[in-house]
């Protein structure tokens, strides 16, 4: 089950790609432009990861422990599972990482090598993932308490 934003996410992939394959031909053959295409990658693979676990997780397609197998995708035991381990830890990472977060929204925060724009996103997107991952955890623990 995808949701909009998953679907609209997925297709960061490709300007990513074209990105990170242009970093040689603009640093080599133009000498110029490379830092900038890092950066924007950079900015683009952060907002695809944050979305990207939570939306492989959901489609119970991303890679796990061996152990884990016991668990069938959507129980109850898989969605405890989910909450115990993940809730605690998105939690504290909202929590511990808000006011960095926030400072570096507020400020408008540059990448510290080439001073471009935008490093401040990679935060946001770091904030992002872990509350993609609580709403998650606790969605599939609802699902299941309405479903017994």
């Amino acid at each position: 089950m995808t949701t909009p934003l998953f679907r609209l996410v997925r297709w960061l992939v490709l300007p990513l790609t074209v990105l990170l394959f242009l970093q040689w031909p603009l640093r080599d053959a133009v000498q110029a432009g490379s830092r900038e295409a890092n950066d924007l990658a950079q900015i683009l693979f952060a907002l695809y990861a944050a979305c990207a676990i939570t939306a492989a997780s959901r489609a119970h397609q991303h890679l796990a422990a061996h152990g884990s197998r016991r668990f069938h995708p959507g129980s109850p035991a898989a969605a405890w599972a989910l909450a115990v381990c993940l809730v605690p830890w998105a939690g504290w990472l909202l929590w511990s990482a808000s006011p960095a977060v926030w400072q570096s929204a507020l400020a408008l925060e540059r990448f510290p090598d080439s001073n471009n724009p935008g490093y401040f996103l990679i935060k946001i997107a770091a904030w992002l993932m872990a509350a993609l991952v609580l709403i998650d955890a606790l969605a599939a623990l609802a699902t299941t308490r309405r479903a017994s």
